[in-house]
């Protein structure tokens, strides 16, 4: 990123449909933010978790909600950033790396999280019948934690096809879908009137979250300032209980999203949590795995651990996080790559030599 004049003629390509720009295969302030949003997930889970197996809420729980109104919005719109490096490419090759990637990923870990719940599901329904028709609507209404990868490929293909439409109009129509706070009970319907409008953010206007990152870089007092100012106004709109108001929900998305790449960029500036970096790097790792270990510290914590909600809470997170990645690493002794990384029979167009960056990855 260079100087205002390239910011202008970018963001004026990217009014017109087709914002354009050039990046270097891994930037580092995006895996930090990353990391943020992954981190937050796995928190959201574990937390609500726990509570609601202890019928108790903790300390941690005042954490996720102040998280609530960007935790899913930020992941969404850094989803889309580099949408524009790939969108021109031929179909067949868009659909391999934009929808069969994570197609692939979400039949897989639907099936083993089915593997290990389903016993539990029979044992609780009486019927293994229940189980099967569950599985089978799995492909239909997304499973559990699954809905991010399942959602994805339907941004993809959608900001794809609507290219020679108006972005503004675009925008608009997904800025008043989120407004309006579609409630269906479909997590298809529902989740994309609510995200599809920062996804498609991301992508129209990439090269002005990229100038905000090297502002905050570059002003680091200020963008510290700023943050300060944003956790103030949206920790008491949060608990004030109005953060998910037509038109207020959307600003603090947008707010947060924003907070989230000024985060990210200081702390790559700094160098500082390295940790965080590390799960942002593999956070489609941390994703796909982190139920497994998350459900097993929840189990076992609530039943031996003498300690209060919020402790066990946030080693539930901390569960989840640290086993994933360990799942991953024994994934990888064991030679069962297959787990994390999609064979090339799964391929349907040409691998690139060098490993391109992935918006989830």
């Amino acid at each position: 990123m260079t100087n205002s004049g390239t910011f202008a003629v970018a963001d004026r390509a990217a009014l017109s449909g087709s914002p354009a720009i050039t990046l270097p295969e891994r930037i580092d302030w995006v895996d930090y933010a990353k990391g943020i949003c992954i981190v937050m997930v796995v928190m959201m889970h574990s937390v609500l978790g726990v509570e609601l197996a202890a019928g108790q809420t903790g300390f941690m729980h005042g954490l996720v909600a102040f998280a609530k109104p960007f935790r899913m919005p930020d992941f969404f719109l850094i989803s889309g950033l580099f949408l524009s490096r790939v969108i021109d490419r031929d179909w067949r090759t868009y659909l391999d790396r934009k929808v069969v990637h994570f197609v692939y990923f979400y039949v897989l870990w639907v099936t083993i999280q089915f593997a290990f719940k389903a016993p539990g599901l029979a044992a609780e329904h009486g019927s293994w019948g229940y189980v099967a028709a569950l599985y089978l609507e799995s492909y239909i209404e997304p499973f559990g934690t699954l809905w991010f990868i399942y959602m994805l490929p339907v941004f993809f293909v959608l900001t794809k096809a609507l290219r020679r439409v108006p972005p503004c109009l675009v925008w608009s129509v997904a800025a008043l879908l989120e407004m309006v706070h579609v409630a269906t009970g479909w997590t298809m319907i529902d989740e994309f009137s609510a995200r599809f409008v920062y996804f498609y953010s991301g992508y129209l206007f990439a090269t002005r979250v990229f100038a905000l990152s090297d502002r905050a870089r570059s002003k680091p007092v200020q963008a510290l300032a700023g943050l300060a100012v944003w956790a103030v106004v949206n920790a008491a709109l949060v608990y004030d209980g109005c953060s998910e108001w037509p038109v207020l929900s959307l600003m603090l998305g947008f707010a947060g999203a924003v907070a989230i790449v000024m985060m990210g960029t200081l702390l790559a500036k700094m160098q500082w949590l390295g940790f965080l970096r590390f799960c942002g790097e593999h956070s489609i790792v941390i994703y796909l795995a982190f139920f497994l270990p998350m459900a097993a510290a929840r189990a076992l914590l609530l039943k031996f651990a003498p300690l209060d909600i919020g402790t066990i809470s946030l080693l539930v997170t901390l569960s989840g996080l640290v086993g994933a990645l360990a799942l991953w690493r024994l994934a990888l002794a064991a030679h069962a790559n297959f787990l994390f990384e999609r064979p090339e029979m799964f391929w349907i167009a040409p691998r690139k030599k060098q490993p391109e960056l992935q918006p989830a990855e």
